[in-house]
């Protein structure tokens, strides 16, 4: 007699049916894959053992280009072929880049969207690009671990990665043929790794310092919900930056030296090893062979290096500092730090999170591992093969969203720190008669004015109705999904005409401007409040000489005397010009004077109005039209 297999709906109906799924951390200096092995999230080594895949492509041969370990070796041979630390240019346009100084042996094009480009032997490679064949190399290690081809994959990206960022980390994916299960936030991910292994409960930090970027994320775990309460951090800071340091101590120490872009790549690596070293040992010695002409070698102590990198160790706390804020908590809300990233080992940067927080941070798992095992657990879920109840994953948006209102107003749709996935709508209406399109500008920020904030996208909803101006409705949604990726569409409600656009812009923000968006809400809150009111009152006194004009071009001549006229046209003439100036009370009481006096004039056009809506009517066909 045959049995019947009995499963879940959306499970598999036997054990070793499981799907396969994984969780690719995509780091700055190295990146992992790892998966589910006998109900375990374990990172996946390639056919030498080897876990991490140092991430670096070499293009000095076009017909093989090559990834990882065997790239890294070239780099000193094919700087400006080579290309390391490409996360640090995702989505970043040339000018934004080429602040970078440390990134110099580099040579830098623009694409056709203003997206930075790596002028290379096999022509000019995007971040994207590079990044697809280091994507493309852990995909394929899983696929040969794992036997199978792949349902899905988790991809991690810093917590402060912008639009323009994750959807450029979301297209390297599509170009190594990735199915993306979701873009998940690092911070987080060490979150579910340490929050389903150990079991906590509790306000958590999660501090981030990878190779090039950091992030500090304050969460709510409680229940297998894993709720971020805030975001903040750097996503020009990191590893490298501490190597950097260390090689230009060592050009400050030995002055007369200068070196091209070969030799200085092969100086960063041996600082990267110092740096490495500098966790065990007090002193270390940087062997400069080949990179000084005859100089052997040259000592760098633990009190020299953190001399060196005191100020970016600062920078990192600073940030945790905001982002309590913005959660609304102290430090001893804090139940538990979790270190994460390579950068962490460093015995400074515990010493400096440990004090700061007045507790001792979980090392209890692998740094360097910690975000790809907690990928690994969500890829896991989100593919099916546990009940999605498990785990709930609720992230915030870094900075608001919001759209250009008239007088360049930003009007903020969906609020920072706002949880995703998440949909807002909003009701607008036209500014002119007859108006039959509107101009949709998609704009982020914290500020009061769009130009002071940054421009996402632009569309245009047409095939409105002509009406007088504030009749129609348009009905604007923005919908951002669990990658924190941006759809915003507009409808007009009585005709059904709809637009609508997916946020991809060409380049993301720099260091400067994330932080500095922050910074600049709180330095120019007065000045903001007081731009805002003066725009406000600019555009409604620029309607209200808008709508009298065409009264008077209609009903001036038949419903006013000539002095009423004058006094009209005088109130008029002092608005128009108030509107120039930056006096918000002389405009504001000037706009009430001319309403006042313009008020009898709109009496009686709307007298009129009424006599020619009843002209040719009875009483009794009146009566008749009240009683039903």
């Amino acid at each position: 007699m045959a049995l019947l297999q009995i499963a879940e709906p959306g499970q598999s109906p036997l054990p070793h049916e499981l799907k396969r799924a994984v969780g690719i951390d995509l780091g700055t200096t190295n990146s992992l894959v790892a998966s589910l092995r006998g109900g375990r999230a374990k990172v996946l080594p390639d056919a030498n053992g080897q876990e991490m895949l140092p991430s670096v492509v070499n293009y000095s041969n076009p017909d093989q280009i090559l990834v990882g370990e065997e790239a890294r070796a070239l780099a000193s041979q094919f700087p400006s072929d080579t290309l390391a630390s490409v996360k640090r240019f995702m989505g970043r346009g040339r000018e934004d880049a080429l602040s970078d100084a440390s990134r110099s042996y580099y040579q830098l094009t623009d694409d056709n969207e203003g997206m930075v480009s790596f002028a290379t032997a096999a022509g000019p490679i995007s971040p994207v690009q590079a990044s697809a064949e280091i994507l493309h190399t852990l995909a394929t290690r899983a696929v040969e671990t794992l036997d199978g081809e792949l349902e899905g994959a988790v991809i991690t990206v810093p917590a402060y990665f912008d639009e323009a960022q994750r959807q450029a980390t979301k297209d390297a994916a599509t170009i190594a043929g990735i199915p993306v299960l979701r873009l998940l936030s690092e911070p987080t991910a060490a979150a579910v790794a340490y929050g389903l292994d150990a079991g906590e409960e509790g306000v958590i930090a999660v501090y981030d310092l990878g190779g090039g970027t950091f992030d500090i994320s304050i969460l709510r775990l409680h229940r297998g919900v894993f709720e971020v309460l805030a975001t903040g951090g750097d996503t020009q800071l990191g590893g490298d930056d501490f190597d950097a340091a260390i090689s230009q101590w060592v050009l400050h120490t030995f002055p007369d030296s200068s070196l091209d872009a070969g030799a200085y790549r092969a100086l960063l690596a041996r600082a990267r090893t110092a740096k490495e070293q500098l966790s065990d040992h007090a002193q270390v010695e940087i062997n400069l062979d080949a990179i000084i002409p005859e100089v052997g070698s040259v000592s760098l102590t633990t009190e020299i290096f953190e001399g060196l990198i005191q100020s970016l160790v600062k920078r990192t706390l600073r940030s945790c500092r905001r982002a309590l804020r913005d959660a609304q908590l102290d430090t001893d809300a804090v139940k538990n730090i979790v270190m994460v990233g390579g950068s962490t080992r460093m015995p400074l940067v515990r010493t400096a999170v440990s004090e700061f927080f007045a507790k001792q941070p979980l090392v209890d798992i692998d740094p360097d591992k910690v975000v790809a095992l907690g990928a690994a657990i969500q890829a896991d879920i989100l593919v099916g093969n546990r009940p999605e109840g498990d785990l709930l994953l609720l992230d915030v948006l870094p900075l608001s969203l919001g759209i250009e209102t008239m007088g360049g107003l930003v009007e903020k749709i969906i609020p920072r720190n706002t949880t995703i996935p998440v949909a807002r709508a909003q009701e607008f209406t036209t500014y002119k008669d007859g108006q039959t399109a509107l101009a949709v500008h998609v704009v982020q920020g914290e500020r009061e004015m769009v130009a002071d904030s940054r421009s996402l996208a632009r569309f245009e909803l047409r095939g409105i109705p002509p009406m007088v101006a504030g009749a129609a409705k348009i009905k604007v949604t923005y919908q951002v999904d669990a990658d924190g990726l941006l759809n915003v569409s507009a409808a007009e409600e009585s005709t059904g005409a709809q637009s609508s656009i997916t946020v991809k812009p060409s380049f993301g923000l720099g260091d400067d401007e994330i932080t500095g968006m922050l910074k600049d809400s709180f330095s120019f809150a007065s000045k903001d409040k007081f731009s805002r009111q003066l725009a406000e009152q600019q555009v409604a006194a620029q309607q209200l000489l808008d709508g009298l004009d065409v009264a008077l071009d209609t009903d001036g001549e038949s419903l006013l005397n000539a002095k009423e006229r004058a006094v009209l046209d005088e109130k008029m003439a002092e608005v128009k010009v108030l509107l120039e100036a930056d006096d918000l009370d002389s405009l504001r009481t000037s706009a009430e004077q001319l309403g006042r006096a313009s008020e009898n004039f709109a009496a009686r056009r709307m007298d009129k109005s009424i006599k020619q809506a009843l002209s040719g009517v009875s009483l009794d066909e009146l009566a008749q039209g009240v009683e039903e």
